[in-house]
């Protein structure tokens, strides 16, 4: 396999030095040991010792790498450009691994956000080593997208609480030691709550569900499980504000996993048209594969791009920024372009691109996951259009056209 082609290097404006020094190690050689892996518990271990890339799923104050950042950083932050880099990395490595190391974020980040000392310091360093493995139990039969109607229950029940629901689609369930939950203990919004459940808890179950791809997901029941206060995360009240913190600060990486996949397809497809010959000459000088072509890393360089613009100001904003529009424009374009590419590569293909085993065929069912999980493309549309709505709204009350508007 060719060199990994990584952000750092050809867009300079957006990372530092600790960045290009995170992409050259970054290497194929570098991630061959999750190549050799046998099965995702193995994926999942490496991926701590010896790799160590869970330390930028911590923040240095706790533990983890260096977040750096202007000025205005939140030092309690994770660094966004650090994730982008390793995830567009495993994607084009092993998308089974970049799943594992996206949960693990998500399983890590709301103990890092709200956790008290004492559950940091319980879970924290085994995260970043890979001897403990987390979920994010969010998703439900019947809240997908719409959060705020998740029906698990958390009752108060002497110094404790007991949960019961169902929650599905949760990655990382065959392998996690321990489990964000997300209860309900009021109405509405303000009635979550988030806990950190034991995965061999009593009153637990787990469940796999089988994938067309190799990914480790199932469903959850609580029945009667009961945990005492101290399980909690943060203020009663207060999961669905932590939920969204959490997702926020993952949900662009998303974009450059896709982006680490899409450059797999376009690596192969260049391959194969190079090599392939017909009517007398390779498919690479037929004009309509160039076209494909030239469409495909177009469209990569331009997720790659807003992939990078979201993660810059994420990590360079401090607390206080808003990125929800950058971060969702990322999301989306990305995964839908990445779609595309791969689909132009199977194309190319032509009947190998169907055939079982296949490089691009594998990434073409990889990808699909992506343009639904952590917001689906419809979810991000509507992020992206009250961001613009709403800016547009300000100018106006400030006194400001339009922008788009004569001035």
């Amino acid at each position: 396999m060719t060199r990994l082609a990584l952000s750092s290097a050809d867009l300079p404006v957006f990372f530092e030095e600790r960045h290009a020094a995170l992409a050259a190690r970054l290497t194929p050689e570098a991630l061959a040991p999750l190549a050799g892996a046998q099965g995702p518990a193995a994926v999942a271990r490496c991926m701590g010792e010896p790799l160590g890339l869970y330390a930028h799923l911590v923040p240095e104050a706790l533990g983890g790498a260096p977040a750096g950042g202007g000025p205005a950083a939140d030092p309690a932050a994770v660094d966004v450009r650090s994730l982008v880099l390793i995830r567009e990395a495993l994607g084009q490595v092993s998308p089974l691994a970049d799943a594992i190391f996206a949960v693990q974020g998500l399983g890590s980040y709301p103990i890092v956000l709200a956790g008290s000392d004492a559950q940091r310091r319980a879970i924290l360093p085994d995260v970043l080593s890979g001897r403990r493995i987390g979920a994010f139990a969010l998703t439900e039969p019947e809240a997908g997208s719409d959060v705020a109607s998740l029906r698990t229950e958390a009752r108060r029940e002497g110094d404790g609480w007991v949960l019961d629901g169902e929650k599905v689609l949760i990655s990382n369930v065959p392998l996690a030691h321990h489990l964000v939950v997300f209860a309900r203990t009021g109405e509405g919004r303000a009635g979550i709550t988030a806990f950190l459940v034991d995965s061999g808890a009593p009153g637990v179950a787990a469940e796999p569900l089988p994938m067309s791809v190799p990914h480790p997901i199932g469903r959850l029941r609580f029945d009667g499980c009961r945990v005492p206060d101290g399980a909690r995360l943060g203020e009663v009240g207060g999961g669905y504000k932590l939920a969204m913190q959490t997702l926020d600060a993952f949900r662009i990486s998303v974009g450059a996993a896709a982006n680490g996949m899409a450059a797999r397809a376009l690596r192969e497809a260049i391959a194969h048209v190079t090599r392939r010959r017909q009517f007398g000459a390779p498919l690479s000088e037929q004009q309509m594969v160039r076209a494909y072509l030239a469409e495909m890393a177009t469209e990569l360089d331009a997720a790659r791009l807003l992939v990078a613009r979201a993660a810059h100001k994420r990590d360079t904003g401090g607390a206080a920024a808003r990125v929800s529009t950058e971060a969702a424009m990322a999301k989306m374009f990305a995964t839908e372009a990445a779609q595309r590419i791969i689909d132009r590569a199977v194309q190319l293909h032509g009947g190998l691109g169907v055939v079982e085993g296949t490089e691009v065929e594998r990434l073409y069912r990889e990808i699909r996951p992506l343009r639904i999980y952590e917001g689906t493309t419809e979810i991000q549309k509507l992020i992206i259009a009250k961001g613009i709505l709403d800016r547009a709204a300000a100018e106006v009350a400030a006194g400001e056209p339009a922008r788009g508007e004569a001035r």
